[in-house]
């Protein structure tokens, strides 16, 4: 039925085929956005048309399409000379960087088949496809991308964020596994805020992705960001238990590094209440239950300040020993 209504309409002496509409889409963007596969054939059959032409906010056909992930009306229009599979939106997002993002892998596989497409064009913020792909979990998307020469694999966005952290960031222990296969990719690279991705696993408390990159011999599990807090300091902020028994399972880790104000891990914890956590840490022999921050307030303090009894059973019974 819409076939047969476009085929109509383009045959008014008086349609303009390319006219924008009050949202700034031409009716080429429209059908390629909804998956309209024959109209869109009928549309670029005209002489007239502008396949390439950007509707309100950059926004060109092919990037609909690619948007949406309909892959038949991506694969019509890269059929077609005329058609400019780079082409960016405002923002810098290319028909790539969105079936990356929202892991169209038929989609990507075939925009990555044209040897004229940038697999490494990032947005305005410095992110790459291959971020937003490990960001979200696409393994298939990943892999494919990884498969161009032309991408790097550790590229930062504009604060420093690698793919690697930002699988890291949002728990893909898939993704990291794929990344950490690659020889070219530093498990330790810090953001500009010297985050690093086992800095980002400890903080959103993924046990499995901790594990993943402490079961890597160069991952410096000690390595603190620009306020002195390493990722045991921050499990231990957020009482993952699980996670610092996994930190403190490495024997190079400092459990008792202080942050730039002097509280420790255990300080936090205490300050929290997270018992659990506060016994784990107390059964390191290298972890001072005393050790006042820089205003001389003990973890001992904390506890009972904010009334957390059970922990101030705890340090009572270290200190006695």
């Amino acid at each position: 039925m819409i076939d047969e209504t476009v085929a109509c309409l383009v045959e008014v002496e008086c349609c303009d085929i390319n006219k924008k509409d009050s949202m700034g889409h031409t009716p080429l963007a429209w059908a390629s956005g909804n998956g309209h596969e024959a109209v869109v054939k009928m549309l670029l059959g005209r002489t007239d048309i502008d396949p390439d032409k950007p509707g309100e906010g950059g926004l060109t056909s092919l990037y609909c399409a690619a948007y949406n992930g309909h892959s038949g009306v991506v694969k019509i229009l890269l059929g077609r000379d005329d058609v400019n599979p780079n082409q960016p939106d405002e923002d810098g997002r290319t028909s790539l960087w969105w079936a990356a993002h929202n892991g169209y892998e038929g989609v990507v596989k075939m925009l990555l088949g044209r040897d004229d497409v940038n697999p490494d064009q990032p947005d305005e913020d410095g992110l790459t496809p291959l971020c937003w792909a490990a960001e979200n979990g696409h393994e298939g998307t990943v892999k494919a991308l990884l498969n161009r020469d032309d991408v790097d694999p550790d590229k930062p966005g504009e604060f420093g964020q690698t793919p690697l952290s930002c699988a890291a960031a949002a728990g893909h222990s898939g993704v990291m596994k794929i990344l950490l296969g690659r020889d070219d990719v530093n498990p330790n690279q810090p953001d500009e805020d010297g985050r690093t991705p086992l800095w980002w696993a400890a903080h959103s408390g993924y046990e499995g992705v901790v594990e993943i990159l402490l079961g890597r011999g160069d991952v410096s599990p000690n390595q603190p960001d620009n306020t002195g807090r390493t990722p045991l300091w921050w499990a231990a902020h957020y009482g993952y238990e699980g996670v610092v028994e996994i930190l403190l399972g490495r024997g190079d880790v400092n459990p008792d590094q202080p942050d730039k104000t002097s509280r420790t891990p255990l300080w936090w914890a205490a300050f929290f209440g997270y018992q659990g956590t506060v016994k784990v840490l107390l059964g390191r022999d290298d972890v001072d239950p005393s050790r006042p921050d820089e205003c001389g307030k003990t973890p001992l303090g904390c506890a009972a300040g904010n009334g957390h009894e059970l922990v101030v059973e705890m340090l009572l019974g270290r200190n006695a020993t």
